[in-house]
């Protein structure tokens, strides 16, 4: 049962921070201003061939 406190105490304060921080610094990354071209291009990225049909696969018998 010893471990079990020991990991029970580390999880609830060293990794609760960590993952705090994690989230905070994953959130911060998607929102920064260099990210909007990238988030605009994999916006977009469904129409590529919205001006002709994507072509059929022939089926072979």
């Amino acid at each position: 049962m010893e471990i079990y406190s020991r990991l029970r105490a580390f999880a609830d304060s060293w990794m609760l921070l960590f993952l705090t921080l994690f989230f905070v610094g994953v959130i911060l990354w998607a929102f920064r201003p260099g990210a909007r071209a990238a988030q605009a291009e994999a916006a977009s990225s469904v129409f590529r061939n919205e001006d002709r049909p994507a072509p059929e696969k022939e089926q072979q018998p």
